[in-house]
C-alpha cells in the first residue's frame, strides 16, 4: 500500500509539474514619447517667415547665394537626430516649372527604396501657398518632402534626413512627430 501511495503521489507531482512549452519572450520596442510641439516664429531677414517647433536647435548657419537670389536653412533637431532642409529659390519666368520638375524628381528618386509614396496637394489661397507634401513610405533616405511656391516670385522646397542608416521601423516615430511640423511649417510660412 505505500508503494501504491508513493507511486500515485510520484505521478501526481509530474502530472502536476507539467506545464505548458517555456515561450521566449517576444522582441520589446522602444517607447519614444516626444514633447508636445511649441511653435514660435522664425524671421530671418529671409523672402519669407514661419513657425518651426521649439525643440529644434536655434537656426544658425544660412547659406545665402544672393547672385541666384537663393538660401538654404537647416532645422537641426538634436535629440531626433534629424534635421529639415529648406532651399528658397527666387522664381524667374524660366524657372518655375523647371524648380516644381526637380522637386517631383527628387521625390521619385526614392522610389528605389520606398513601399510607396503618398503626394497631398497643398492649397492656402489666402496667404497665396501653394505645393505639395511628399510622404515617402519604406527605408528611404527622405521620409518627407515638400514643396510651395506663390507662382510668381516664391519657391521653397524641403525634405527631412536623419542622421542613420534608414530603418522605417526605428525612425517611424520620429519620421511622424516631423512630418507635423513640416506640415505646420507649411500651414504658417508668409511670403515677404
Amino acid at each position: 500500500m505505500k508503494t501504491k501511495l508513493l507511486i500515485f503521489t510520484l505521478l501526481l507531482a509530474i502530472c502536476y509539474s507539467c506545464g505548458d512549452d517555456p515561450v521566449p519572450k517576444p522582441k520589446g520596442f522602444l517607447r519614444l514619447d516626444y514633447p508636445p510641439a511649441e511653435y514660435e516664429e522664425i524671421a530671418l531677414n529671409l523672402p519669407f517667415t514661419f513657425e518651426k517647433n521649439t525643440l529644434a536647435e536655434r537656426i544658425k548657419n544660412i547659406k545665402v547665394d544672393s547672385k541666384n537670389q537663393t538660401y538654404g536653412i537647416d532645422i537641426h533637431y538634436p535629440t531626433l537626430k534629424g534635421t529639415i532642409y529648406l532651399t528658397y529659390i527666387k522664381v524667374n519666368e524660366d524657372n518655375l516649372i523647371p524648380l516644381i520638375r526637380d522637386s517631383q524628381n527628387l521625390t521619385q528618386e526614392h522610389t528605389q527604396k520606398a513601399d510607396a509614396i503618398e503626394s497631398n496637394l497643398y492649397s492656402n489661397n489666402d496667404h497665396k501657398v501653394y505645393g505639395m507634401f511628399y510622404e515617402v513610405g519604406g527605408n528611404a533616405a527622405s521620409q518627407s518632402q515638400f514643396y510651395v511656391t506663390d507662382s510668381v516670385n516664391h519657391f521653397l522646397n524641403g525634405s527631412l534626413y536623419f542622421y542613420a542608416k534608414p530603418n522605417f521601423d526605428s525612425i517611424l516615430p520620429a519620421a511622424d512627430y516631423l512630418k507635423k511640423d513640416i506640415k505646420h511649417i507649411m500651414e504658417t510660412l508668409r511670403w515677404n
